[in-house]
């Protein structure tokens, strides 16, 4: 049986401020990956989020991004040196770690966050530093990478285990990264459309980008996003229409 995980970026509220259904997606999901309080998040809901993953048997990671709370980790912040760049990661998987050990549950994946993440998929030094604050702090953390871009190979040459990673509610590129969030048409809202396209994406082990090229790719792991008041609903119908063609959700095993 062919089977993957579906993940959910969450904990991505502040103080009493809060984001998404993190308790409804984390009875849908396999993984989530928890905001590290850079871009969102703060101890407590760090914490109350490791809580409810390990109640409902969801594994957890680090979603390290830009320390950039007001821009929402969306902005790119460029001039800090990657010696800076692999601090910043190792302090935020660090706490992330911290709080899910008080929780009781465990730290197994690092996914990069926003434009952070977007910035690592196309800069092979970039995707390096993380990579090699994710082997400092912890080898046997899986680095969840974008199939064919940097940090696939940066996480290849680090001997870093890996999850190839696609997102059901996002357009690619002809490079193979996201569309940006600037283009129309980039995040897609509808979720039965959204639905179809992962299973194809899963039959197919490809992506469509936005001209209609054909990118071929491993997947070990589905993003459907969080932070929007349909999340939960797609989330839901993703997962429904892959199990209904005979595929399984459970945490994905590094490849």
């Amino acid at each position: 049986m062919t089977a993957v995980d579906l993940n959910s970026d969450m904990g991505e509220g502040f103080g009493p401020w809060k984001m998404g259904d993190d308790e409804a997606m984390l009875s849908i999901v396999s993984s989530a990956n928890v905001a590290c309080g850079w871009h969102a998040g703060d101890p407590l809901i760090m914490h109350r989020t490791a809580e409810i993953a390990k109640a409902k048997g969801v594994s957890i990671g680090a979603h390290p991004g830009f320390g950039d709370l007001w821009g929402f980790g969306r902005r790119v912040i460029r001039g800090d040196s990657m010696s800076d760049l692999e601090k910043q990661i190792a302090y935020q998987v660090g706490a992330m770690q911290a709080l899910a050990v008080m929780a009781g549950h465990k730290v197994t994946h690092v996914k990069t966050h926003g434009a952070l993440g977007n910035m690592t998929n196309d800069d092979d030094d970039m995707a390096m530093a993380v990579g090699r604050a994710i082997k400092a702090v912890d080898r046997d953390l899986v680095y969840v990478v974008m199939p064919g871009l940097s940090t696939e190979r940066a996480a290849a040459k680090l001997g870093l285990p890996m999850a190839r990673e696609v997102f059901a509610d996002r357009t690619y590129d002809d490079s193979g990264n996201l569309t940006s969030r600037k283009v129309e048409g980039a995040v897609i809202h509808d979720a039965a459309l959204a639905a179809a396209r992962v299973l194809r994406m899963v039959q197919d082990q490809e992506v469509v980008t936005v001209t209609g090229k054909r990118l071929k790719v491993g997947i070990d792991t589905i993003c459907v996003h969080g932070d929007n008041p349909a999340a939960v609903a797609m989330a839901r119908t993703v997962r429904e229409t892959l199990e209904t063609a005979g595929v399984a959700i459970r945490p994905f095993k590094a490849g």
